[in-house]
């Protein structure tokens, strides 16, 4: 148990297509010990989807955890001063989300909860999912690839024919990139097939 007695913020934001990938990772992290504080964006938490229900989502986070869900500014900001998680994932981050930390917007759940995060100097664990990430959102990332306390579950070009720009982390290699961000090390290779 690698995880165990780590209290860890797991964030997740509307890259819905992902959201049956993740949920299992959730489970992983709590079976390797961790406490898991569950987070939506305001989108997550509301927008139904072809991929699902966001009452299904939630109901299935919540019941995996076993807290009430983290999703507005409001509640999101004690835990900057609360300081009462050691590790902050967000996975899925959107392509939105990714800009919005690079650029310092803190104006949903998940921005709110980084900035609140971040201001403790502890680590944030980003799981990128942006079909953005190599064009129009390819500086955020760079930005963040080289921002202390910011870590990035490895990842790759998700369909490099049909979506060029894509990026997707690997959700079997998250719990691996909290362990190694715990540390201060980003786990290696970070750009993967």
């Amino acid at each position: 148990m690698q995880l165990k007695g780590i209290k860890a913020g797991f964030a997740i934001t509307g890259s819905f297509c992902t959201f049956g990938k993740i949920m299992p990772e959730v489970k992983r992290l709590m079976e390797e010990g961790a406490e898991v504080f569950p987070i939506m964006s305001e989108t997550a938490f509301s927008l139904d989807t072809k991929f699902g229900k966001a009452a299904h989502w939630k109901e299935m986070l919540k019941e995996m955890t076993g807290k009430d869900i983290i999703a507005s500014v409001k509640e999101a900001e004690p835990i900057g001063p609360a300081s009462f998680i050691d590790v902050l994932v967000i996975a899925p981050c959107t392509g939105n989300t990714l800009g919005k930390i690079a650029n310092g917007i803190t104006d949903s759940s998940v921005t709110m909860a980084a900035k609140a995060h971040l201001r403790n100097g502890k680590p944030v664990v980003i799981g990128v999912s942006s079909n953005d990430g190599l064009s129009a959102n390819a500086k955020n990332l760079g930005l963040l690839l080289n921002t202390k306390n910011i870590y990035f579950v490895p990842f790759g070009q998700d369909d490099p024919i049909k979506k060029p720009s894509s990026v997707l982390f690997q959700p079997e290699r998250l719990v691996d990139t909290v362990s190694s961000a715990l540390k201060g090390n980003q786990l290696q290779p970070v750009l993967s097939k």
